[in-house]
């Protein structure tokens, strides 16, 4: 039986994260006033501001790479949460929730949806509403006591790579701390974990990193953490009293990807407590047919196009089932090796992908009951 790692290497002391500054700020005329816009011009003193009535005159005309360089304040119209969108009819889904308190991401990961879901609307937007954002999941909270949600900040943009700047963490974390059926995951490839290192989560909040093989980091993740970042970030955040999590996703078939995977996984995990690992999900490279233009596209050539793709029943193309198969089961074999309790769970993915790798397909209510049934401190 495998024993869980703990801490071969001690915590780092902490590091001046990689801080992503925006070109220029734009400030919708009826949030001048607003406690985000006073924040950021603050701490953006040398950045041109423009003051726009309509907020389409902040998308850039040129390509979308192009907005990530502008930063747009903005109140949220509409429902800030909605389920999931992986959810799809067929595929064994875990119910999770996302809010968006922000769209649009500034690094620049060549498999990223948003190329394709947010084609036209490029510029890096922040809410300054997020009061009301917090009113309508605590409605939800309220309204179903007796159910445990995991809600995630990270589908439209990245959780913590603009908290530096917008300290939306500081509002997030008490927030949960004070719901007991509320899991807040905060999903990243940032390093930018200062606000959450001197706040109580009272373990409401999972801080959670996508990884993946080296090759596919170097070369598809542009603007991104590192990976010793990142690992060094999930060390100061258990050290703060947190769980972390994981997301293999996209798993890449590139030439070398076992060697690749495994040295990633024996990289990251023997330098955590793996008790306190909340889960780690691994999901398959999925290219929806606008997003495979735009990855061909782009200027520097992708290895994500390099193996065969097929077909799926959602219109996306991913690799041959059997080769999803075996990379799933490699991954799940290296991490059992280092602790066979950390919950490992797939995205997007059939039930008769899940009876081959895991010899057993939960429903969509199973695998969200398993994921909000973190241990309790004291079990530890």
């Amino acid at each position: 039986m495998s024993t869980p790692a703990r801490n071969h290497s001690p915590t780092p002391a902490p590091r001046a994260p990689s801080h992503w500054l925006p070109d220029s700020l734009w400030i919708e005329r009826s949030e001048l006033d607003s406690a985000l816009a006073r924040r950021l011009r603050s701490r953006l003193a040398d950045t041109s501001v423009r003051v726009v009535d309509d907020c389409s005159e902040a998308e850039p005309r040129e390509n979308f790479a192009a907005g990530k360089r502008r930063l747009l304040i903005k109140r949220h119209r509409g429902s800030f949460m909605q389920y999931c969108p992986a959810g799809t009819p067929g595929l064994v889904c875990c119910n999770y929730l996302v809010v968006s308190f922000a769209s649009n991401c500034p690094f620049d990961c060549s498999y990223c949806f948003l190329q394709d879901y947010l084609a036209n609307n490029g510029a890096v937007k922040v809410s300054s509403n997020v009061g009301d954002g917090l009113a309508e999941i605590d409605a939800v909270l309220r309204a179903h006591p007796g159910r445990t949600f995991r809600i995630g900040t990270g589908e439209l943009a990245d959780s913590l790579a603009l908290d530096h700047l917008t300290d939306l963490s500081c509002e997030l974390v008490p927030f949960f701390a004070e719901r007991a059926n509320g899991l807040l995951e905060l999903k990243t490839k940032s390093n930018c974990i200062d606000n959450l290192l001197d706040v109580d989560a009272k373990d409401r909040t999972v801080v959670s990193w996508s990884l993946n093989a080296s090759a596919v980091m170097a070369t598809e993740e542009p603007g991104a953490a590192s990976l010793e970042e990142r690992i060094c970030a999930a060390q100061q955040v258990q050290a703060a009293g947190y769980r972390v999590g994981f997301h293999f996703d996209p798993l890449v078939a590139h030439d070398g990807w076992e060697e690749g995977y495994r040295q990633v996984i024996g990289q990251v995990f023997p330098r955590l407590d793996t008790r306190r690992i909340a889960w780690v999900s691994l999901g398959s490279l999925r290219l929806a047919p606008a997003l495979r233009a735009a990855i061909k596209a782009r200027p520097q050539p992708s290895l994500l196009l390099t193996g065969e793709l097929v077909p799926g029943r959602d219109g996306k193309d991913r690799a041959w089932r059997g080769l999803r198969v075996k990379m799933y089961r490699r991954m799940l074999d290296w991490l059992r090796q280092i602790d066979h309790r950390m919950p490992v769970y797939m995205c997007m993915e059939p039930p008769g992908v899940w009876g081959k790798v895991f010899g057993e397909s939960p429903s969509d209510r199973e695998l969200a009951e398993r994921l909000v049934a973190l241990p309790t401190l004291t079990a530890l």
